[in-house]
């Protein structure tokens, strides 16, 4: 018997999450979800707290699209638990399984006819006047932007604890090789395949002349402090965790935990880009 857990975009998944569950529970595995989606399921026996979902699971379902593949990765990386994700989004760049695919795919993770691909991840510390600093990890990109619409913000980067340049823009972004495909992507950052291990650093429409992206070594610590006079924002993976004062800093380098993707094989990242993107085949 195995143990799975799910995520669900309880918008979009609520049928899939059912049929899910029905077929591994007629084979006796082990399900879990979150209480509150537990309750919107119509399984409330099945409900656990998010900080004990993932101890022990062989497997975390996400189904979603990419939104959805982020969180179930920060639940799953410190218990250092696979994650399959299934596509109910749109690009579902993170994403391995179609729909119809599902069941499929599930006799093949317990056939063991799988493998496993580490993501890097991005850590940053956040470090306020006063305050202890606050630590996250990020799979897309980390982003510090400016906080007030009009307005851009100076942000003074070092990289190595060596000062390197100050950018007036409307933000930076400290992405991941998988978070290139991302908000770095639509600010012109370039493309990098996401088996690489690397920092992205890619400017939101600096207001200078060099505005270009830097791919620098996984192991470099990149300090981003905001100069006066201009608060900024810091967005972790899409979520907003607060405002920056003048002189608070930014600390990012490579996380000791990766994201744990569960894949089937047969198909690539150029193949991935090629599909997403319409690309000729000649």
């Amino acid at each position: 018997m195995a143990s799975f857990g799910l995520i669900v975009h309880t918008g979009k998944g609520i049928d899939l999450a059912r049929a899910a569950i029905d077929w591994l529970r007629q084979r006796d595995h082990e399900v879990r979800l979150e209480e509150s989606e537990a309750e919107k399921i119509g399984v409330p026996e099945l409900g656990v707290e998010t900080s004990k979902l993932t101890s022990g699971l062989d497997l975390l379902l996400s189904l979603g699209g990419d939104g959805t593949m982020l969180r179930s990765v920060e639940i799953a990386a410190p218990d250092d638990v696979p994650v399959m994700g299934v596509n109910l989004g749109q690009l579902g760049y993170l994403t391995t399984v179609e729909p119809a695919g599902l069941t499929v795919a599930l006799k093949r993770f317990l056939s063991g006819s799988y493998t496993i691909e580490d993501r890097y991840r991005v850590r940053v510390a956040v470090e306020r006047k006063g305050e202890r600093p606050a630590v996250f990890d990020a799979l897309n990109e980390i982003v510090v932007e400016k906080s007030m619409v009009g307005r851009t913000v100076r942000l003074d980067v070092d990289l190595d604890g060596r000062p390197f340049n100050s950018y007036v823009c409307d933000g930076l972004i400290l992405a991941t090789p998988t978070g290139s495909t991302a908000y770095a992507f639509s600010v012109r950052g370039p493309i990098i395949d996401p088996r690489h291990r690397a920092i992205l650093m890619t400017p939101v429409a600096a207001h200078m002349l060099f505005d270009r992206s830097l791919v620098l070594q996984p192991d470099c610590v990149v300090t981003v402090t905001v100069a006066p006079d201009r608060a900024a924002a810091v967005i972790v993976d899409g979520r907003h965790e607060g405002l920056l004062e003048p002189g608070d800093v930014v600390r990012a380098t490579m996380s000791p935990q990766p994201a744990r993707l569960v894949t089937f094989g047969g198909s690539d990242f150029h193949s991935v880009l090629r599909s997403k993107f319409g690309l000729s085949t000649r």
